[in-house]
Order: C-alpha cells, then structure tokens, then sequence
C-alpha cells in the first residue's frame, strides 16, 4: 500500500496508523502502572466509579503521551527516516503497525496534533474528576515529555526526564485513591518506576537505535558513554528496581501476603535481570531490544502478583 493510498483511507486501515502512532499496545501495557499503584495504596480494588473513570483516563493519557512524542519529534524523525531510512521492524513492540507514521507521511502533522489533543482532553477532565492533583500530574507529565523529546541533541540527561515521565500515572492513580498518601511510599514506588523505565526501557530503546542517533549527533547514554557503561547502568538500575520492588513490601499500607516477596523477586529476575544480564554479555541491539520488549511486560505481571497477594 502506497502513501497517498494510505492517506485516503478510511476505517480500520487508517486507525491502525492513529494506534501506532499512540504506540497502543505499549501503551495498554503501560496501563497496569496506574492499577498497580492504586492497588499498592488500597490492598483491594477502588469503588468500580473510580475503576471505569481511571480506565478511561489512563487510556487516553498513553494514548495521548505517545502521540505527542512523535508530534514533538516530528521533524527529527522526519530527518532520520530521510537519512537512515527505516531500520526493520523485528519484534519492535513500538512498531508493530508502523513506526512513525507522522515522519513516513502516512498521517498528516495536523491529523497527529488534532489525535493528541483530543486524548490529551478527555485525560486531563478524567484526571481533574479523580482529584485535581492527577490532573496536574498529567499535565507536568506532558511538559516533561515534549522537553524530553527537544533534549535529543543538548543532553543524556533527558534519560532522567523520561524516568520522571513514565512515574506519572502511577503516582497519579494513588492521589486518584487517596488524597493524602505517604511521602515514603511515594518516594519508593517513584523511584522503583524511575529505574524500571531508565533500565528496561529508555536505555536499552536509544541501544537499539544507536547508529541511527549517532548519524543524527543525537544525545544519548548509549552515543555518549558506549557499550560496556550503558550495560552497567542498565543493569545496575534494574537490580535496584528489583530491590525497591520488595522494598515495597513494607512501605505499602496495603497489608499485601508474604507471597508478594517470592513473586515480585521472581518477576524482577525472569522479566528484567535475565535480559539484562544478557545483553551485558553481548552488548548488541537485538540483545537491547529483548530486554526492552521483556521488561515492557513486567508491570503488567506485577500488578498480577500484587493481585494474588492481596487475596491470598
């Protein structure tokens, strides 16, 4: 199918390219962050008002984050597929319909600003009708996401912003559930995400696409410092994940079963530190790209494992 064939299409053809440019299945993903941390909070399940409403919310909260990644990045991506093309696919979780969609011209800039903004409002009034804290939360996160996306070529440490970023629905959906949570458990979960996404999912995606942010004089962890640091700080970073997630354990008021130990030990192992420790020892893209596809799905197992901790 040609471009201006694509353009012209309507119905489920053309929503494929909307939800790859939200990156949905990521996205839908990424979704079990608020629920685990609500249920971090409460032991149990919220009042079904409040699980209906933050479904919708956080939905269309990724949904609107991811898109405004590549509105943002538009000209960016633009110049990489112009000058490095499209590198394959593979098993790319964030390509499974197709990457980029705005920089191919499969979907107009206008069509992308109009998606973003229609997700972006109907999250921030699900955020506002939560507590108006989530609501705040969501709109700093949003900021922090498009300075994260122009930092591409001024520092690594917008590898920080992104950790800042992917907290925000967590932390949002416990203020959805409590309007005064504790600073300790806040400060553990908050650091907890900020290492799972700075070590399974920010570092090793900028490995996987190192020779294209190199041709770009782009600035990343992997660009600036190489193979063998980038290696160590994703490890490192995922072992303290591991550590904080049993920390948890205690600094939660949710009262969980000692079965949460074994499972969020054995979920850190299998979905984080076995990649992780892999590409340590191989140190190539296909190696970053498993642990960011593997490390994608370890929220969504441990909201599992907090589930049966909370019923056992």
């Amino acid at each position: 199918m040609n471009i201006a064939t694509v353009l012209s299409a309507t119905g489920f053809s053309r929503i494929k390219l909307f939800m790859a440019l939200s990156r949905t299945a990521h996205g839908v993903l990424d979704m079990a962050t608020p629920a685990l941390g609500a249920l971090l909070w409460l032991g149990g399940l919220p009042p079904l008002p409040v699980i209906l409403v933050g479904f919708l919310t956080a939905f269309a909260g990724y949904t609107a984050v991811y898109a405004l990644n590549d509105v943002v990045d538009y000209r960016v991506d633009k110049e990489k597929v112009q000058r490095c093309g499209l590198p394959e696919a593979g098993n790319d979780l964030d390509a499974l319909c197709a990457r980029h969609p705005l920089a191919q011209g499969l979907l107009s800039l206008r069509d992308g600003i109009l998606w973003t903004v229609a997700w972006g409002m109907i999250a921030l009034l699900g955020a506002y009708a939560l507590n108006p804290v989530c609501a705040l939360i969501f709109v700093l996160g949003c900021v922090a996401e498009a300075v994260y996306c122009l930092m591409l070529k001024v520092s690594y440490l917008r590898t920080a912003v992104s950790g800042a970023v992917k907290t925000a629905g967590g932390m949002a959906a416990v203020f959805a559930v409590t309007p005064d949570p504790s600073g300790p458990f806040l400060l553990f979960m908050f650091l907890w995400l900020f290492l799972w996404e700075i070590g399974g999912q920010n570092v090793p995606n900028d490995w996987a696409d190192l020779q294209e942010d190199r041709d770009l004089q782009a600035e990343t962890i992997p660009v600036r410092f190489g193979a063998e640091l980038s290696a160590l700080i994703i490890l490192s970073s995922l072992a303290a994940a591991v550590l904080l997630s049993l920390g948890l354990y205690w600094a939660t008021p949710a009262g969980l079963s000692s079965f949460y130990l074994l499972g969020a030990l054995l979920t850190g192992i299998f979905f984080l530190i076995i990649p992780a420790y892999r590409l340590y020892t191989a140190r190539t893209p296909r190696h970053a790209s498993a642990l960011f596809n593997r490390a994608s799905c370890y929220p969504v197992t441990m909201l599992v494992v907090i589930l049966l901790s909370s019923m056992i």
